[in-house]
């Protein structure tokens, strides 16, 4: 299955030991789905880790490569406007130009919609329970 995780989840597994978001990334790592980003994504991830939990240079560029070489980079190839949180949007692009079969999020903006153009948007919870 091909999956991609909101920036919330990342920060999740990277910053909370233990957590239901490091589950979900075990379950990539071992090769049970694969995980999409794109170059915008990464950025976003890296811009959080640094502002608002103060990683320095050398953490942020391990993560970097640590994502880079976990995931399947995509490029988008068009833009989605459909929120007003950018990032937001940016989560879209990948999973469409990827052609995802889930987003997971805990965002509850981009979960309200349940779904969009065919890819499933789902919560951390269930997608655990897959």
């Amino acid at each position: 299955m091909n999956v991609v995780f909101d920036t919330n989840i990342f920060i999740s597994a990277l910053v909370i030991p233990n957590s239901k978001a490091e589950q979900a990334i075990i379950r990539i790592i071992e090769g049970s789905d694969t995980l999409l980003l794109s170059k915008e994504i990464v950025g976003e991830i890296l811009s959080v880790l640094s502002l608002k939990f103060h990683r320095d240079r050398e953490a942020i560029s391990h993560v970097a490569f640590y994502l880079s070489d976990l995931a399947r980079m995509i490029k988008p190839t068009r833009k989605i406007r459909l929120f007003k949180d950018d990032p937001d949007n940016r989560i879209l692009e990948c999973a469409v130009s990827g052609r995802a079969d889930v987003i997971v999020t805990g965002d509850k903006e981009i979960l309200k919609l349940g779904e969009y153009e065919g890819i499933k948007i789902i919560s951390l919870k269930d997608y655990l329970n897959i």
